[in-house]
């Protein structure tokens, strides 16, 4: 596991029973002499560098650097103006150029299918490709390539319930698939490779950096600024921050996005338990947090937010004392704001002397806050010259510096022939197969269609969103202008290239099957049109109408007509193929019985067209699985806004690990133009929990062409008694495989045994279970779909070693003064780094916060390194600040035979 730390920050205890020392060398970087400040000194590290700069700002100077738009230039520095909000959720689509305002939408960037569809690839190589694709373009038009480089990507909130409007944003219902695939877009978007590792040739620079959101549990747009999502520890924790979790471990995400909510009462971009506790102490996040735009400000005005002891809600001030606090680094200040922001409320706030929930608001807090943003800047090289930074070099190797601009005028430039290839094979492997039968009289399955290469041929395409002028791409998108459009393939330009390429003497015809702004009429011409045709495809679907940001959907039937049309069409030519590109489940009414074949995707991108035409021609395997269940009845879920997800007396339950009810599809779901058979399942026949399961498989593809498929590993717990609450099921592992026809492929998938614990509440922290476990293997999660089973008997507790250390470091007075956390010391103060470490069961020890310390375990010991002695010195297991500049301190937890790290930075005057 990889995990490079952003910040330096963490927690610390007094509470530590024992301390060794240690004092590193002069480091070599020390040897090398420079004039230059520190902030500028690549010699330094990110955070030393960054601790300087904030040193060098006067309290005004450090406010205005917490708005995201946009943190003001500081000349007398050499500090460029720097946009935190940007977008680029499926391609890149917005850049915080401007003051106090939204960013202005980007023209011609490459757009990909959106999220949901990428989930459905279950491929996280692909994501990786696709992500990388985004980052390098993101440097080739971000202002001098070196600004404005943190994007507000990927949501990995989990699509838990069909009707929420920002489902097609979302990759899965699943915390662990969320996971596999959103940490390859964040190591894909910053520079890393698939391990979250930076190459070697990156020279420690990343790209870009990703913002993960919401944290958490943002799942309903009806409520989703005023609402609070209340549930029990063991769901927060399993479900609504799990993939958060995972995805911190595997990719060290940038920054993480807090969202409006409440959580159990607290607004999210206030909540010390969501950012500080689970995210930065039990998760090991080393970024930056920045509030969902103008959440601060809902903390006040959609909230009335009254915290425990209060007097009276906050108002402005204390909406920053507690959100800055609470761990909320960066105030996103454009949305639904008033005249307030971090950057003209903390000086008062400082001077007001506000006791929060965690101490006394100072502006060592603005400093802790500052050097997390700053430390993320010059990461990206933005400090440093030019020609240092790899990004940049290849960036303008790329395209010409100054030649993107913001208009049809940049001709679509960045749209290469590559990243719009990569598109389309994204959008191929996200098309789920859901049907596929023979028409009537005949023996074959409709799909692949199977065109003759001379005479006559017709086929009808059918459908408003078949032939657009423009294609509906998805939220967070880049316009396309003259050049992007003439760049995109909808399904009828898709289809008609593709059969008269087979056949040139074919005809394609276009009928828009429905008609009135609402698509509430069905086109009686195209449905009689309809029966002259060899073959039918229908394209129906949703978009930004349907349902959106600040809008759930109340029903999910396809809108208008489009369904009545399927219908009449199918029965018209029982030879059609219906292709549904929707924000998620549709109502699939009676056409589903009706028509032999048909297909689903999200929104698909820019060469949705040629992806489609290659899955129904057989040029391409469909291999898109779904990445939600496609309940049976809406009406069999609870209301949206109950995030309860086990069942209960009133409630059927949520996603495929709980759910109750029917399903028309299954979690998982997919079919191919081949056979495929699992077999030769086997696994250890016992492990200890802090082992790991190492299971193999043999596909075999009995078709006569290749294909691709995805075994799904699913454990379950059948000796647990049904009062402990376990899921039916959970995914643990898949892999896409391809499989040559009539041929073999043996898959190997790991499973930490730890992975399979469950959160207890009675004693804060996971355990696993002790039994004999089922692993199944098969195509879905549907209990028809199991395709072989094992069993492991699984012994032992999980061992509590170290897994994360944080520090928060006080020097001696602060407790008095109500001071949680520093950055600048006094010289000669003794430094107090108040250690907090999490176990690998996610029990948490040492300095918690305010009045929630707790005892290091018995046996527990700490190390500490200072990089640079001159400045700090470890003296008999005090850590002290000795002469000015910026060091490097490194604490080492030693406990239960493992050990975990933390650094932070001193800086003295």
């Amino acid at each position: 596991m990889h995990r490079r730390p952003f910040a330096l920050i963490g927690a610390a205890a007094a509470l530590c029973c024992a301390v060794a020392t240690g004092t590193a060398g002069a480091s070599v970087r020390d040897a090398r002499a420079s004039t230059a400040p520190i902030y500028l000194d690549p010699g330094h590290s990110p955070a030393e560098r960054a601790a300087d700069l904030v040193g060098r700002l006067t309290l005004a100077e450090k406010a205005q650097q917490m708005n995201s738009s946009q943190a003001p230039a500081i000349p007398r520095l050499g500090v460029a103006a720097w946009g935190w909000w940007n977008e680029a959720a499926h391609g890149v689509a917005r850049l915080q150029t401007n003051t106090n305002a939204n960013p202005p939408i980007l023209t011609n960037l490459t757009s990909y299918p959106v999220d949901l569809a990428m989930g459905s690839t279950w491929s996280p190589d692909l994501v990786h490709r696709a992500a990388t694709e985004i980052g390098n373009e993101a440097r080739e038009v971000a202002p001098n390539n070196t600004q404005d480089l943190d994007f507000y990507s990927p949501t990995v909130n989990l699509s838990r319930d069909p009707r929420w409007g920002r489902n097609d944003e979302t990759w899965s219902e699943d915390p662990t698939l969320t996971a596999a695939l959103a940490a390859q877009y964040v190591n894909g978007l910053q520079g890393q490779d698939e391990n979250g590792r930076l190459p070697r040739s990156a020279d420690g620079y990343v790209k870009a950096l990703a913002t993960l959101k919401h944290f958490a549990a943002n799942n309903s747009e009806y409520n989703r600024r005023t609402g609070s999502s209340d549930m029990d520890e063991r769901t927060l924790r399993e479900y609504y921050t799990a993939q958060f979790r995972d995805i911190i471990r595997q990719s060290g995400p940038g920054s993480i996005m807090s969202s409006y909510n409440r959580v159990n009462g607290v607004p999210a971009a206030a909540n010390v338990h969501l950012m500080d506790t689970l995210a930065r102490q039990t998760y090991g996040f080393g970024g930056y947090f920045t509030s969902d735009c103008d959440a601060v400000y809902e903390i006040q005005a959609g909230h009335h937010w009254q915290p425990p002891g209060a007097s009276a809600p906050l108002d402005q001030y204390g909406r920053t004392a507690y959100a800055i606090t609470a761990g909320e680094d960066l105030d996103c200040n454009q949305g639904y704001h008033d005249a307030y922001n971090y950057g003209n409320t903390v000086p008062d706030t400082v001077a007001k002397h506000i006791t929060t929930q965690t101490g006394v608001f100072t502006e060592n807090d603005v400093d802790v806050s500052l050097v997390r943003l700053f430390t993320a800047r010059i990461r990206t090289g933005e400090f440093d010259r030019e020609d240092q930074v790899p990004w940049v070099r290849e960036a303008r190797a790329r395209l010409a510096p100054g030649t993107w601009t913001n208009s049809d005028a940049n001709n679509a430039v960045t749209e290469t022939p590559q990243r719009l290839d990569l598109s389309r094979q994204a959008a191929e492997q996200s098309l789920v197969l859901l049907k596929n039968s023979a028409v009537a009289g005949a023996k074959e399955s409709l799909l692949p269609l199977k065109v003759p290469s001379s005479g006559a041929y017709k086929v009808a395409v059918i459908g408003a969103y078949a032939n657009p002028s423009s294609l509906y791409l998805g939220g967070y998108s880049s316009n396309q202008g003259a050049p992007g459009v003439a760049k995109e393939v909808n399904a009828y330009q898709g289809v008609k290239a593709a059969v008269q390429k087979i056949n040139p003497a074919a005809t394609v015809d276009y009928y828009p099957g429905v008609t009135g702004a609402a698509l509430d009429t069905v086109d009686a011409a195209s449905v009689a049109a309809a029966k002259d045709h060899d073959v039918v495809i229908v394209v129906a679907g949703t978009d930004a109408k349907t349902a959106n940001e600040d809008s759930d959907r109340k029903t999910l039937t396809l809108p208008g007509a489009q369904s009545s049309m399927i219908s009449q069409v199918a029965a018209a030519n029982p030879r059609t193929v219906v292709y549904l590109e929707t924000m998620g489940q549709v109502d699939l009414g009676d056409f589903r019985s009706q028509v032999p074949a048909l297909l689903w995707s999200s929104y698909n991108g820019q060469r949705q067209g040629s992806a489609l035409a290659s899955v129904l021609l057989g040029d391409t395997d469909p291999s898109g699985r779904l990445p939600f269940s496609w309940y049976g009845d809406m009406n069999q879920l609870p209301a949206i806004g109950d995030y309860a997800i086990r069942p209960t007396s009133t409630s059927k339950g949520r996603t495929y690990m709980y759910f109750t009810g029917d399903v028309t599809y299954p979690f998982g779901y997919g079919l191919s133009y081949t056979r495929f058979s699992y077999s030769h399942l086997r696994v250890e026949r016992s492990a200890d929990a802090n082992g790991t399961l190492h299971v193999t498989a043999e596909v075999t593809n009995h078709g006569d062409a290749g294909g691709t498929t995805v075994p799904q590993l699913y454990v379950s717990t059948p000796f647990e008694p049904a009062a402990k609450e376990r899921p039916l099921k959970r995914l643990e592992a898949f892999q896409k495989v391809t499989v040559g026809s009539h041929r073999t492929e043996r898959v190997r998938l790991t499973v930490p045994v730890s992975k399979l614990a469950f959160f207890d509440e009675t004693s804060n922290r996971y355990v696993v279970d002790r039994g004999a476990y089922e692993l199944r293997l098969g195509t879905s999660s549907g209990d028809a779909d199991v395709a072989a089973r094992a069993s492991v008997e699984i012994d032992g507790t999980l061992r509590p070693s170290p897994s994360v250390v944080t520090a928060k470091p006080v020097q001696g007075g602060d407790a008095a003064q109500g001071i949680v956390q520093r950055v600048t010391f006094d010289k000669g103060a003794t430094i107090d780094p108040q250690l907090t470490v999490s176990m690998k069961d996610e029990s948490v020890y040492g300095y918690v916060t305010k009045g929630q310390s707790v005892p290091l375990p018995a046996g527990t010991w700490v190390s500490y390194r200072s990089d640079r002695p001159q400045v700090v010195r470890i003296d008999g297991g005090r850590v002290r600040a000795v002469g000015s500049g910026v060091a490097t301190v490194t604490a080492t937890v030693h406990s239960g035979g493992g050990s975990a790290s933390t650094t932070f930075v001193v800086r003295v005057p």
